[in-house]
């Protein structure tokens, strides 16, 4: 009976292991291409965070800045929406500045107060952003000289899952709808 029960128990975990490999995404599933998703940056509070923080949590990641004209904030709205319509604590949004010379804890804080009060943004030095960015293969260009120049970035949501590992990648103006079902199967 004994070994009926361990038999009965491997089959269970077997299948339920190897469920998540034959799930279906809309998004481009990177998982295969194990990007180090780790940070060590400061949130607009003054806190300290890295992507364990979020354990247990959906987490998708944007990278972006606060001057940014057009992108970026639709990028936010989107993901507002997103949140709004899941509404489940176990998804969490960050925002990656590009800029951190401009864009200071207190900006990040004003910034995205003004999309969802529920997200992070994290800065840190230029070295940082830089080392997340390249990371998560983001292209940064700062062009221009003085107080108005602009950052050229490449634009795109991750989601990285409930274990910390880099799932899915969504380039800007991908169907918001899409996204929320690859998040629902993310938390479930």
């Amino acid at each position: 009976m004994k070994n009926f029960l361990y038999l009965t128990l491997s089959v269970f975990f077997l299948f339920a292991c190897s469920d998540e490999g034959n799930i279906k995404f809309n998004g481009s599933d990177i998982t295969n291409a194990k990007i180090n998703g780790s940070f060590n940056l400061k949130d607009q509070y003054g806190k300290e965070r890295e992507l364990t923080d979020f354990k247990g949590n959906v987490v998708a990641i944007f990278f972006g800045f606060a001057n940014c004209p057009d992108i970026c904030p639709t990028t936010l709205i989107e993901l507002k929406e997103i949140d709004k319509r899941i509404n489940n604590p176990k998804l969490q949004v960050l925002f990656i500045t590009l800029d951190p010379e401009r864009d200071t804890q207190a900006v990040l804080k004003e910034y995205l107060a003004s999309f969802n009060d529920r997200f992070i943004g994290l800065t840190g030095s230029l070295n940082n952003i830089e080392k997340v960015a390249q990371q998560y293969k983001i292209f940064r260009l700062k062009v221009g000289e003085g107080e108005s120049y602009t950052i050229d970035h490449s634009s795109a949501i991750y989601l990285i899952d409930k274990q910390g590992k880099v799932r899915l990648r969504y380039p800007y103006g991908f169907k918001i709808d899409s996204i929320e079902e690859d998040i629902k199967k993310l938390i479930n």
